[in-house]
């Protein structure tokens, strides 16, 4: 049984960062494509970044361009994601997955979901 366990959420305020962390456990992670996606109340899932196994593609939703980062560490199982220049419509329930073929931007294309953590941006 694959478990992804998120980190790193909480308050900050607009202008700030975070760092968000999720490991993986129950399965190879290396074979693994990673995507971050998030979920404000009353709006569906939507996609933030993905990244190939091997680290060397990246995805950018067009509303994170420039200010987000995601990265892996295949030795810890984790893949990160950092959060600069935050604004308050960043805040949202930030979930990843993991899937078994290639990354995709949609949730369905994904096989395993972490619990979620919250990320709130003040103004």
């Amino acid at each position: 049984q694959v478990q992804l366990v998120e980190s790193g959420g909480g308050l900050v305020q607009a202008g700030g960062s975070l760092r968000l962390s999720c490991v993986v456990s129950g399965r190879t992670f290396n074979n693994l494509a990673m995507g971050w996606f998030r979920q404000a109340p009353g709006e569906e899932r939507a996609f933030v970044a993905a990244i190939r196994w091997s680290g060397t593609n990246t995805y950018y939703a067009d509303s994170v361009k420039g200010r987000f980062t995601v990265s892996r560490d295949n030795a810890k199982n984790t893949v990160y994601l950092q959060m600069n220049s935050l604004k308050p419509e960043d805040t949202a329930v930030y979930y990843c997955g993991a899937t078994k073929s290639f990354m995709s931007k949609i949730p369905r294309g994904y096989d395993y979901w972490g619990q979620g953590t919250q990320v709130t941006v003040s103004s």
